[in-house]
């Protein structure tokens, strides 16, 4: 028994090292996305949005699709950003160092950066007449400060100048860290609304000579406000728009309540004076004073954090909440109204007879007298689609028209408006099932086994059809790494059969399809079929092969450990059997069954301890067993018996 001991010594596994090579796939776009909020301003020259990340401490600038293009770093505690009147230069606050930073907007380089001796802040910033105009301060003694861009620090004189709120005609002056905002149709006027208390104080003032001048004030009274979030110049309006809702005109110095927008929270107000106003989870946009949005954008869930206009009045820039940040969001066509177009068609229908389809347009704005609508039937005998007769909608948007459908299956009708010059165009379809009748398909070979690499025909019958005589026949080996297959495609010969080739390496699903026609309705079968797994074994290491009665063996002598490689067609994490045994008193007996992992070149290299006695016969072999090997992509194969003999 000790020999059979040692001829069972511990298995030691040699495999192929695995390799994991990845190819990079093609470049795909980036969405700008934030931490937290820093900031939002577009740039229309060179259609970009910045936004500043407070979380990183950087400014991001991403293109009109919101896709990134640029980043920089080291802003600390960016709050708020502006643009130069000439759009060359951008400016942030970094709230932390206390600067305002100047950047190139072209390439996000750092030009310059300007201290602001405070503790709290900067936070606002804008430019106007010349100067970037920013707040800071805490909620009781907060202020208005300037930096000066055409001041060289080096001669001596600072460009950054505080307490900026003039004293004459400002009452108490600001308790909080005041929002900012221009209009660039008046690129000096400058708006300030305080923040930090119940009631906000909001002041238009004229930065154009270098010093700011009162040209309308309101100071801390409930009259106006229950506190300020948001504050907008209107363009080219004499009003502030407060907290995305409320206007509120300004004249002889002070400021009166004009009228409100339904309900919002905060907004933009575009070069157009059109209002992009964030209400709950909507972006709706407004006309000036007007009490209906043209346009209403759902956002989802949550709400947006900031909107902004492109100044082309293109696009209304949205950043939405996503994961624990916010991405950049472009709403499309925001000054059109979108129309509500409804098709209805029935449900079903028999083909060759008159069905009716109805519908109705209609839109927020009035539409033109007399809309004119085009009509597009798209079936199995025109699949590109057929454009029948246009419709003119009623004068309450009503539509109705009849069709004789020629085709069965799905019949699609499709109604579009071209839209002009106040609405987007729009289109709608409902489909209806027209009646087919059926045929007959069949496939061969359902459930057959074969051995590894057989080539194996698959027969497919086709019944009796109108027009289409063609049948694809698709195999899908087992496994998430094989896709499935177009084997054969054709029409069927005139005993109504076609026939594709399988080489079984995997087990496979095997299917037939008919894709139908104007009066049959498709049709497809499926069967499966068994491929056994490839297996061999190469012995090495002896030092002759003899027969021992009538089996050959491989000689070894007893103090040499034998290899024996196993070759096995390769899947993902697929192991092989390696079964011995050893021939004791005319019998074989089970010595030991273990798995062993393949390398990714299919060989799975095992060492056998060597006895160290001689006349010890072994026997081993590789399998393949579908479930335990690690997968199930083949069928259960038995690799041959190798015969082993130890000998001095």
């Amino acid at each position: 028994m000790r020999s059979t001991s040692a001829a069972t010594a511990l298995a030691v596994l040699f495999s192929s090292a695995a390799l994991s090579v990845v190819t990079a796939g093609p470049a795909s776009a980036v969405t700008a996305a934030v931490g937290s909020y820093g900031g939002m301003v577009v740039d229309g020259a060179r259609e970009r949005v910045y936004l500043g990340d407070d979380a990183t401490g950087q400014i991001i600038a991403a293109d009109y699709n919101g896709n990134r293009v640029d980043t920089v770093s080291g802003i600390n505690g960016v709050f708020d950003l502006a643009l130069s009147d000439d759009g060359s230069t951008l400016y942030a606050t970094a709230r932390v160092s206390h600067e305002i930073v100047a950047l190139d907007a072209a390439t996000l380089d750092i030009k310059a950066r300007y201290p602001v001796a405070t503790s709290t802040g900067p936070v606002y910033v804008e430019f106007a007449g010349g100067k970037v105009w920013f707040s800071y301060g805490d909620q009781w003694d907060g202020d208005l400060g300037s930096v000066d861009p055409a001041v060289d620090p080096a001669s001596g004189t600072d460009p950054v100048a505080l307490a900026q709120i003039p004293a004459e005609g400002t009452g108490s002056g600001m308790w909080g860290q005041a929002l900012l905002d221009t209009d660039p149709l008046r690129p000096g006027l400058l708006a300030v609304g305080e923040t930090g208390d119940s009631t906000g104080t909001e002041a238009v003032f004229d930065v154009s000579g270098g010093t700011p001048q009162v040209v309308a004030w309101h100071d801390s009274s409930y009259a106006l406000n229950d506190g300020l979030g948001d504050i907008d110049l209107v363009a080219g309006g004499d009003q502030v728009l407060v907290n995305g809702t409320e206007r509120h005109a300004w004249a002889n110095g002070t400021l009166t309540d004009s009228g409100a927008y339904p309900a919002g929270q905060r907004a933009d107000v575009g070069r157009s004076g059109m209002i992009a106003q964030i209400t709950g989870t909507k972006v709706a946009i407004y006309r000036p004073d007007a009490a209906q949005p043209v346009r209403t954008y759902s956002l989802g869930t949550q709400g947006a954090v900031a909107v902004a206009w492109a100044p082309d009045s293109s696009r209304v820039f949205a950043l939405v909440p996503a994961g624990n940040g916010y991405t950049l969001k472009p709403l499309t066509q925001p000054t059109l109204n979108v129309p509500t177009l409804t098709v209805n068609a029935p449900a079903t229908a028999t083909r060759a007879k008159t069905l009716t389809v109805t519908g109705k347009i209609s839109a927020t704005v009035p539409l033109p007298t007399g809309v004119q609508l085009s009509v597009t039937r798209t079936d199995l005998d025109s699949p590109s689609g057929k454009a029948l007769a246009p419709v003119t909608a009623k004068a309450d948007g009503t539509y109705s028209f009849k069709d004789v459908p020629p085709a069965g299956g799905k019949v699609t009708y499709k109604v579009q408006y071209a839209g002009d010059a106040t609405h987007t165009a729009v289109s709608a379809s409902d489909a209806v099932e027209v009646s087919r009748a059926s045929t007959s398909l069949s496939l061969n070979n359902n459930g057959k086994l074969y051995s590894y690499g057989a080539d194996v025909k698959f027969t497919a019958h086709l019944g009796t059809t109108y027009k289409n005589r063609s049948v694809e026949i698709w195999a899908n080996p087992f496994g998430s790494d094989k896709p499935n297959k177009l084997i054969k495609s054709g029409t069927v010969n005139a005993d109504g059969n076609i026939a594709g080739w399988v080489d079984m390496t995997r087990d496979t699903t095997v299917t037939a399809v008919f894709k139908g026609d104007a009066r049959y309705k498709p049709k497809s079968v499926k069967v499966t079929a068994y491929g056994k797994a490839k297996v061999s074994t190469a012995v090495s290491k002896h030092y002759k092969t003899a027969k021992i009665g009538s089996t050959t063996y491989y000689w070894f002598h007893k103090n040499t450990d034998p290899l024996l490689t196993t070759t096995m067609n390769y899947y993902a994490g697929r192991q092989q059997r390696f079964d011995l045994q050893v021939y004791y008193q005319g019998s074989w007996y089970s010595a030991d069954s273990e798995y062993f992992p393949l390398g990714t070149n299919g060989k799975s290299a095992v060492t056998l301890g060597a006895p160290g006695e001689s006349g010890i016969r072994a026997r081993m072999r590789s399998v393949y067993v579908n479930g335990s090997s690690g997968d199930t992509v083949n069928s259960t194969a038995y690799g041959s018996w190798k015969y082993l003999y130890f000998s001095n």
